[in-house]
């Protein structure tokens, strides 16, 4: 217990607590706001809407090519503000660059791909705009963080869900699922613009900084593949739900079972968000890292198992909170909770670890051959156990990846990283 302790010890002297609370806070408001537009729009239209933007979704983490991801581990690594701040402008400028390459490739893509439900390729162009908004956003949450700022890093997360739920209960009202549209990229946008004062400074920095180099790009790249990847692990299902089924009613049936499930993630992103430029920059700490390693497994582990056992118990009365005919999907909704503790014990911490040793390429190689195998599963399951099926095969993989990553990263930890020392 003395170890469990020391642990939370340490992440509420990092503001840990300010960012829990703010993810509670923020997964709160996600949820309202989803469950304002299933009452206000059609669950038909609302599904080619979700269909559309899932996709988006997968594509949102390559903006910048992953520059944001590379100012994240990097800009830890450096000793001075004025260097994070010369880091800062240039993942700016450049990705936004590189951001209106990818979405001038996606809105020839919309148009020329033919897709089942009518509009999709109309929604897929416009809400590709929120592409840079969500980008930039990213920009000034990283800076914060490798700032030390945690606290104001908490205050995006309730900045945004605050206005994505009040565009969405207004914009939903009056303009149905073309105003839910509107609010998936206007909430990054005004997010955005309430923060971006504080970094006028930060853009003036122009410091030579040796470590721009292909290695940058590189790692950049693969971290921003490897959340592609990942991203697309979690909405495959949906896309292959409308795909192999062809009913869209199915598509949000599927989309509102997995929003719990997958919501108990913010729990290991809120401790990642804290801790990952305080573990990167005591990377060559053996000792730190195998003591925060237990810390973390023993905590989630407890956590998992108290997760598992509430909604066993309560997973009726969860569901109805949605519409009474959720009940049916009880089962799949168990089957997901039971698949996501794999990620809260281990894929949230070693594939983080894994990204901070500089190995982003390793998760890519793991979610791709995970995304490989979740499309041949469940074009054998989805159509014989419907969305139980998709759901089987996301929880072993969520296990699978997880157990995989942390073999691989005290592997090359032990055998390689720290030999370079």
């Amino acid at each position: 217990m003395s170890l469990l302790k020391s642990y939370i010890q340490n992440f509420v002297s990092r503001a840990g607590t300010y960012i829990l609370s703010a993810s509670i806070i923020s997964r709160l408001l996600s949820f309202i706001a989803s469950w304002i537009a299933l009452q206000l729009i059609p669950n038909k239209e609302l599904g080619i809407v979700l269909f559309a933007y899932n996709i988006i979704l997968f594509i949102i983490p390559i903006g910048g090519f992953g520059l944001h991801q590379s100012l994240l581990r990097y800009g830890a690594l450096l000793k001075t503000d004025e260097e994070k701040n010369s880091l800062f402008r240039y993942t700016f400028f450049k990705g936004i660059w590189v951001t209106f390459i990818l979405i001038f490739i996606l809105l020839l893509a919309s148009f020329l791909i033919e897709f089942k439900f009518e509009n999709t390729n109309y929604y897929l162009a416009f809400l590709s705009i929120t592409i840079i908004p969500t980008y930039l956003f990213e920009l000034i949450k990283i800076q914060f963080r490798l700032q030390h700022k945690n606290k104001l890093f908490a205050f995006t997360e309730i900045i945004f869900t605050t206005f994505l739920t009040l565009s969405v209960l207004i914009l939903s009202y009056y303009f149905k699922e073309k105003g839910y549209a509107i609010a998936l990229v206007l909430t990054p946008t005004l997010s955005g613009l309430f923060f971006i004062n504080k970094f006028k400074s930060s853009l003036l920095s122009k410091k030579k900084l040796t470590i721009i180099n292909r290695t940058f790009w590189k790692y950049g790249i693969f971290a921003s593949l490897s959340n592609v990847v990942t991203q697309l692990l979690f909405v495959i299902d949906i896309l292959l739900i409308g795909f192999l089924l062809n009913d869209a009613e199915m598509v949000t049936n599927y989309k509102y079972i997995s929003l719990i499930p997958l919501s108990l993630l913010f729990l290991p992103r809120a401790f990642i968000n804290a801790d990952f430029v305080a573990f990167t920059e005591n990377i060559y700490d053996k000792k730190y890292i195998v003591k925060y390693s237990k810390s973390y497994m023993l905590l989630f582990t407890l956590l998992s198992s108290g997760f598992c056992l509430f909604f066993w118990l309560f997973a009726d009365v969860i569901l109805t909170l949605f519409d009474a005919s959720f009940t049916q999907f009880k089962t799949s909704f168990l089957i997901l909770i039971v698949g996501v503790s794999g990620i809260l014990i281990f894929r949230g911490l070693f594939g983080n670890l894994l990204s901070s040793i500089g190995k982003a390429h390793i998760n890519f190689y793991i979610t791709s051959a995970a995304l490989i195998i979740n499309v041949f599963s469940n074009y054998y399951l989805i159509p014989t156990y419907g969305i139980k099926g998709a759901a089987i095969t996301s929880a072993s993989l969520m296990w699978g990846t997880g157990i995989v990553s942390a073999i691989l990263f005290w592997k090359l930890y032990n055998n390689h990283f720290l030999s370079k020392k």
